[in-house]
């Protein structure tokens, strides 16, 4: 500190995390500028790669004529699976999943094939004149089926706390009943692509829109039957992933890669929008049979619950999407006596894999859907059975897994949420509405979340970076996230400029690539800033390090007085330039690079038991929703929506709240309009825009409020800062049970209406349907 006190003023206040800064590609985005896969400038001689795929569930193939595909205009080569030189298997855990069908199929859209042609049109037209004679074989396709053949992907899971079975039967009130929920496309803007150009000494580079680089170049690497270090895989941005380029993007990979190896010219395997939803898998669907027992005032004394998804045909990722499913079954609400089993349905339909949320929304809608049927059973409001039956803070605050509470902060942010959204005039208000309505019918509910964050794998919880500076000053940063539109790299620029002392505008991020940081994790399960932010924060802080102990010494005063802040070194009374301090470092030969290395410390899981501490912290939110329905057409709108959501401290505000408004409009969808449909044949039929709705901007609420909860992590994650990937997705639960709300007032709220997921029209109208029947009985 100089004697006038500003430079330490000056350093206190200023900071490069904690502001509402633009997405890094912001500008990128908007002008159309920004480079993705398909934009990267194609190398001479680029061919273009098409599946042939399956047209049967589940089959034998006795028989396959591709003489008319070799022979289609433009092509250059047909590879089958006789053509891979290493292992044929892109699967990432169980090896139980083929890059090509090998004398069965067991899903329509299975690949069987490569074409590669001189052009993409050629290529695809060409994969369609394949003539392939099947036996067909039985075929399971719904989770239902699968559980009741014992078919599964992985051995069924169980999780058992207390007694639950005699807390059941000695409890005074009791609900049971079954509950369909669907799963969801991940309809990225951008769909599955790679691009492989093969180098020298077998090297070949991987251009890739994928989640997890370090998989995909396992796979490659595997499937050519190469080491690692022969791979490399590059991504720059993806336009979207929701988990959808987690695993199944190796698919894609490895069949380019086996293309452009086979051929050594560079291949490029663009997915058409039709083919990308035939191959690949999607949000799991749940089928849910439930037991609960509960006393005078709603409070669970026991819950069981029999769950089953469709897993598709091979493993994936259905084992950890199943026990995150189990870990969040209990949502925010502490369960003394349950006994919580799960099952992965072996079926023959795509492999279902990562979505955002990883099975979470799965297990939680369950306990949401039992908690508003007992408030409506108990004639109670269900804002307050969930109050009742919410953790405690000392007490009731250790979950069936056995992980301690310790950062309950739902109380405060329910209260907080119920008073700004007006919660209990709104609800006098709709009862008034619907008194005198006899057509339209509004409904509202307020619902919680609670969310793990950590890989429910320990291992995977790691990650590292690389911080350059320059001569000049500016810095470059590289770390093992990836970049699909969440703004992760833009977190990551305002940790290590921050760390450093300069203003965003001197770091640049640059494409994952595994030649630069190895062996990294996949950007999922909400960790990307919190493991990568951490990783490049240690990479910078070493930096800093070095250059204040060369500050002190070239300009005296002691190292721990030295600051960077503001573009400027703050050491004894004086203020000197980062570049210029940078500058005179370099001369003085101090290393001005660093890696960084993060493991997130504390965590346990035993897979056996299913107990541990699989969870850094959890984040929390609620939101409230108010729906009017049509009671005659089964359309409904989503007229207001209120969300609260704790994002620590949060790094990026503008980020994190257009998080959680894209994460509710997703969830929403999911809920209310995305309904995957498979015809008997085994096909799936909505597998475009055209015959797959997701939401559009008329389906957003005109009154959409979103907040973020002034907390601080308790954890010590990259400057408290708590995740927003995940948790938001599952603050729309509360327009499902807004329309709920809504069909249950034709009833006079006196029946539970059996609303399955998506809540389509068709769904809605069946619902109403049943509850005037069963209300016209009563009466």
């Amino acid at each position: 500190m100089n004697d006038a006190g500003a430079p330490a003023f000056k350093a206190a206040a200023w900071s490069a995390v904690g502001r509402a800064r633009p997405h890094e590609s912001a500008t990128l985005h908007v002008l159309g500028q920004a480079t993705y896969t398909d934009d990267i400038a194609e190398t001479a001689g680029t061919l273009h790669a098409a599946l042939g795929l399956s047209a049967k569930p589940h089959a034998n193939i006795l028989g396959i004529d591709l003489a008319p595909v070799r022979a289609a205009r433009g092509v250059v080569s047909v590879l089958t699976v006789k053509d891979i030189p290493g292992t044929n298997d892109c699967g990432p855990i169980i090896h139980d999943d083929p890059i090509l069908a090998d004398g069965k199929v067991e899903y329509v859209g299975q690949p069987i094939f490569i074409v590669v042609a001189d052009t993409h049109d050629n290529a695809r037209r060409a994969a369609r004149l394949a003539k392939v004679e099947y036996e067909e074989l039985p075929a399971i396709l719904t989770p239902q089926e699968a559980h009741a053949a014992k078919s599964y992907v992985v051995p069924p899971m169980r999780l058992a706390r207390g007694d639950a079975e005699t807390a059941f039967a000695n409890a005074p009130h009791k609900v049971a009943g079954k509950l369909y929920v669907g799963g969801q496309e991940q309809f990225y803007l951008e769909g599955q692509i790679a691009y492989a150009i093969p180098g020298e000494d077998n090297g070949m580079l991987v251009q890739c829109s994928t989640q997890h680089p370090s998989e995909m170049q396992h796979v490659v690497a595997h499937a050519l039957g190469l080491h690692s270090h022969h791979v490399v895989v590059e991504c720059r941005r993806m336009g979207g992933g929701f988990g959808g380029k987690e695993s199944q993007s190796a698919l894609w990979a490895a069949a380019a890669a086996i293309a452009a190896a086979k051929l050594k010219r560079p291949v490029k395997l663009r997915a058409d929008r039709d083919d990308d939803m035939l191959v690949t898998g999607k949000r799991h669907c749940f089928y849910y049979e439930y037991e609960v027992g509960y006393d005078a005032s709603g409070r669970i004394l026991a819950a069981k619950v029999d769950m089953v998804s469709r897993a598709g045909f091979s493993a994936d990722l259905s084992g950890p999407v199943a026990t995150r499913a189990v870990c969040h079954y209990d949502n925010a609400y502490y369960l003394s006596d349950v006994d919580i089993r799960a099952a992965c349905g072996k079926t023959n339909t795509q492999s279902n894999t990562a979505f955002r949320g990883f099975g979470g929304p799965q297990g939680a809608i369950a306990m949401e859907y039992v908690l508003d049927e007992i408030a409506r059973n108990l004639q109670v409001d269900a804002l307050d059975i969930r109050k009742i039956n919410f953790y405690g803070k000392t007490e009731r605050n250790v979950t069936p897994y056995g992980q301690a509470v310790v950062d309950n902060v739902i109380h405060e942010l329910v209260a907080e949420l119920e008073t700004s959204s007006e919660y209990r005039a709104r609800r006098a208000a709709i009862a008034a509405f619907n008194a005198g309505s006899p057509v339209l019918k509004k409904g509202l509910a307020l619902t919680p979340v609670k969310f793990g964050i950590a890989f429910n794998v320990t291992h995977l919880n790691q990650a590292g970076a690389l911080v350059h500076v320059y001569v000049d000053g500016s810095i470059m940063v590289n770390h093992g996230g990836t970049e699909m539109g969440q703004g992760i790299n833009t977190k990551v620029m305002q940790v290590v400029a921050h760390e450093l002392g300069v203003d965003m505008d001197h770091v640049r991020a640059t494409a994952t690539n595994t030649s630069k940081v190895a062996n990294t994790s996949a950007t999922a399960a909400s960790t990307g800033a919190d493991l990568n932010g951490k990783a490049a924060q240690d990479a910078a802080r070493q930096i800093r390090e070095r250059l204040a102990a060369f500050a002190a010494n070239e300009y005296g005063g002691e190292v721990a007085d030295v600051r960077f802040a503001a573009d400027t070194v703050f050491v004894n009374g004086m203020e000197v330039p980062f570049p210029a301090l940078v500058q005179k470092a370099y001369l003085a030969r101090v290393q001005l690079w660093s890696d960084g290395f993060y493991a997130t410390p504390g965590l346990s899981w035993d897979a056996k038991t299913m107990n541990g501490r699989p969870f850094s912290y959890f984040a929390y939110g609620a939101a409230v929703s108010e729906v009017v329905v049509d009671t005659l057409t089964g359309e409904w709108k989503l007229l207001r929506a209120d969300a609260l959501y704790d994002a620590g401290n949060s790094l990026n505000p503008a980020i994190d709240i257009g998080q959680v408004e894209g994460a509710f409009i997703q969830g929403m969808g999911w809920l209310t309009t995305e309904e995957l449909w498979w015809n008997p044949g085994g096909k799936l039929m909505t597998h475009a825009p055209s015959t797959y709705k997701i939401p559009g901007v008329s389906d957003c609420p005109q009154d959409f409020r979103v907040r973020l909860f002034e907390n601080r992590n308790v954890e010590d994650s990259i400057h408290r800062s708590k995740a927003v990937g995940e948790p938001p997705l599952l603050l729309p639960f509360s327009v499902f049970f807004a329309i709920r709300d809504a069909i249950s007032s034709v009833g006079g709220h006196s029946v539970n209406p059996p609303l399955n997921a998506p809540a389509t029209s068709e769904e809605i109208l069946d619902a109403i349907a049943f509850v005037e029947a069963a209300a016209a009985r009563r009466a």
